[in-house]
């Protein structure tokens, strides 16, 4: 099996597991844009609640992601992604037969123990290759963000039809289609990746919280979050008093979600052809900061909405898609399994937090007053942001070693490290493993050729 492309075993995992995770995200995701409007038959609805409503998951979520991925590694990925999505589709019909904003924050908070996104990432790894992982993932990320942008303007048109109860039974039948997925199509793992490519490990976690740059990372997907639960608190309610009715909301989503797209892949195209990351990542936030004030004032006009919701999205999509890829490059070798599990983490409890402190806002100051919050916050990541590092192309390879001893791992390490291009090589006696670190125009094969070398002096 040649390493030009994906096999077709690699491809199979891909769509499969993608699918999986977008339809689970996609049910997370469809009722945000419309329980502000079709929650308000519900007991005790109040904006305080609404936010609850819509953040409840993210709290599961960010408390059990790590845990979660862990006992994948002890009991199987599978079992732990069926039994995760068995906990979703149970959260779905709670809050689709709740008659109180309370029942279906009971229903939210049981969608989030459902938290498999680890195990299915882990799963991801241990079925592909070192050097193909990265296009797998990818294909995982790709799939993750249409899934929010589908779940943007499926939420208003489905609701329309079937009711709010109605979009959490379509989200139950979502889970249901995920368990069948998971069970007859994603393939079964016959290994498990190396532990610093899939799972967090406590001793990495702690120095992953010492990291600088690793932190103004977790900082930016908790506050992006936070400002995307926080907008859709208030977001529907602005567009209604605007004269459009809940109904017809995806007329203002569709076409502004597809022009931020168009308007998203030229940025991250610049940024990376011209080694720009930071300055294109500080450029988002601002203008995520300006669609923000645009907001606040647009004075109930559509089109106005309509304008920031093109700018807030274009610097969403753009830093949704950056920050995964500026934590895999700013991993030190080894530790990306850890890196990522604080990432997710952070930004579940960015999506909580998001909900309460927006319900609170709305009550007290309004629409106006909580879009103007969320500006702040924007400047104080900007702020935060300025710190970063411009990091390079690098790409992270796995490769496996056969060592005896410590010594024996020391002496490779010191040779892979003398290889031009590699700027980072740790080599794990326990996993009989070397992670690397090195620029995009690297070769693979130089490492490997010094390996094998190796085994056979």
């Amino acid at each position: 099996m040649g390493d030009v492309g994906l096999s077709k075993l690699e491809q199979k995992a891909a769509m499969s597991l993608a699918l999986v995770f977008a339809l689970r995200m996609l049910g997370l995701f469809m009722i945000m844009p419309i329980f502000a409007i079709y929650g308000r038959e519900l007991d005790g609805y109040s904006p305080l609640w609404v936010g609850i409503v819509i953040g409840a998951y993210g709290l599961t979520q960010a408390v059990l992601q790590i845990p979660m991925g862990q006992l994948s590694d002890r009991v199987g990925r599978k079992p732990v992604i069926i039994g995760g999505l068995v906990l979703f589709f149970i959260g779905s019909l709670v809050a689709a037969n709740a008659e109180s904003v309370y029942g279906v924050a009971v229903g939210r908070f049981l969608q989030g123990t459902g938290a498999v996104a680890s195990a299915i990432l882990a799963l991801a790894a241990d079925v592909t290759r070192d050097q193909q992982r990265p296009k797998v993932m990818g294909v995982i990320g790709v799939c993750i963000g249409l899934s929010f942008a589908v779940s943007l303007v499926a939420g208003p048109v489905l609701a329309q039809w079937v009711g709010l109860s109605g979009i959490f039974y379509v989200t139950a039948v979502l889970a249901l289609v995920g368990i069948l997925i998971v069970h007859y199509v994603v393939p079964n793992s016959t290994s498990k990746a190396p532990s610093g490519d899939a799972s967090s490990n406590a001793t990495k976690l702690k120095a992953m919280l010492k990291n600088a740059q690793l932190l103004r990372l977790d900082a930016g997907i908790f506050l992006l979050h936070l400002t995307l639960t926080a907008v859709f608190v208030a977001l529907p309610f602005e567009l209604e008093g605007a004269g459009l009715v809940g109904d017809h909301h995806w007329w203002v989503y569709f076409p502004a979600l597809l022009l931020s797209f168009i308007l998203m892949v030229p940025m991250l195209i610049i940024a990376a052809k011209k080694k720009m990351n930071k300055q294109f990542f500080l450029f988002a936030i601002a203008l995520m900061m300006l669609a923000l004030c645009v907001m606040a004032f647009a004075g109930g006009s559509v089109w106005l909405f309509a304008l920031a919701i093109v700018l807030y999205f274009t610097a969403f999509n753009f830093l949704e898609a950056s920050l995964p890829a500026m934590i895999s490059m700013s991993a030190p070798a080894g530790a990306k399994g850890s890196a990522m599990g604080i990432y997710s983490t952070s930004q579940f409890a960015g999506a909580f937090c998001g909900g309460i402190i927006a319900g609170s806002l709305y009550s007290s100051l309004g629409s106006q007053g909580l879009f103007l919050v969320m500006a702040v916050v924007m400047l104080a990541w900007l702020c935060i942001s300025k710190g970063l590092e411009n990091v390079g192309q690098v790409t992270a390879h796995t490769i496996s070693v056969e060592i005896k001893n410590q010594r024996e791992a020391e002496l490779i390490a010191e040779k892979l490290i003398s290889l031009s291009g590699i700027q980072e090589a740790v080599v794990v006696l326990e996993e009989q493993v070397a992670y690397l670190k090195a620029s995009k125009d690297f070769e693979i094969d130089q490492a490997l050729n010094l390996v094998r070398e190796q085994h056979r002096s």
